[in-house]
Parts: structure tokens; sequence; C-alpha cells
């Protein structure tokens, strides 16, 4: 288990209310879900997550997982796009589990655009 950062749970209540904390964590298991689903992307996602986490500019809905969010960030100095899959921990879940990075993903500017037309926005940042 690495920590990853910290979110701030008034953001993130448009995904749920019930956040019980705000550490972030990703598991080797993940990190190798990533590695081998998304072209060894870890590497190249991991400077970036704390920030994309803490300041997110959109939050989507995630139908298929309750509790779960889908966080966009761009990276403009670097002209580069995420997405991440982040599974709130809430009280219904074990107490000693944290939020998880279930996913990450760098994202074309197409795909970026479809998400956007097509997906339901929780939170934009201003």
């Amino acid at each position: 288990m690495h920590k990853v950062g910290k979110i701030d749970i008034e953001k993130y209540k448009c995904v749920t209310d019930d956040i019980t904390t705000d550490e972030v964590i990703i598991t080797d298991e993940q990190i190798q879900h990533i590695n081998e689903n998304h072209s060894g992307s870890y590497e190249e996602i991991k400077p970036y997550l704390a920030v994309a986490l803490a300041e997110p500019d959109y939050i989507l809905e995630d139908k298929g997982h309750c509790n779960t969010g889908l966080i966009l960030k761009e990276i403009k100095k670097d002209d580069k796009r995420f997405q991440i899959v982040l599974r709130l921990h809430t009280s219904a879940d074990e107490e000693n589990r944290k939020n998880s990075v279930i996913s990450a993903w760098k994202i074309s500017s197409s795909r970026w655009n479809n998400y956007l037309r097509n997906k339901k926005i929780l939170y934009k940042s201003e």
C-alpha cells in the first residue's frame, strides 16, 4: 500500500456524502493493473496523482460502481490529460481501508471532450 495524497472531502461529496477519510492510497495490485492494462502508464501518471486528486478539473459519475468517481485532470504545462478512477471509503466499508485509486491512465484531448459530452459531470473546477 502506497500513500498517494489527500482529497478535499467537501469536493468529493458530489459522489457520496458518506466519506470517512481524506487519505488516498494505491496498492501494488492496482499499480500492476495500471501497467498491464494501460501500457505502463503508472510511472508517467505517478508524479501528478496527488495534485490531480487534490485539485481535479472534473469529477464524473461512474455509473458502474457505487462510491466511485472518475477524475479528470489536465496538466497544461506538460500537455497531459489523465483519468483516475477513485473509490471513496464510506462507513459501510472495512474500517482499516482508505480511499483508493483503482486505475489511472493518460487520455487524448478527443477522449477528454467525449467524456465531458457524454458523462454526467458531478464537479467542475472554477
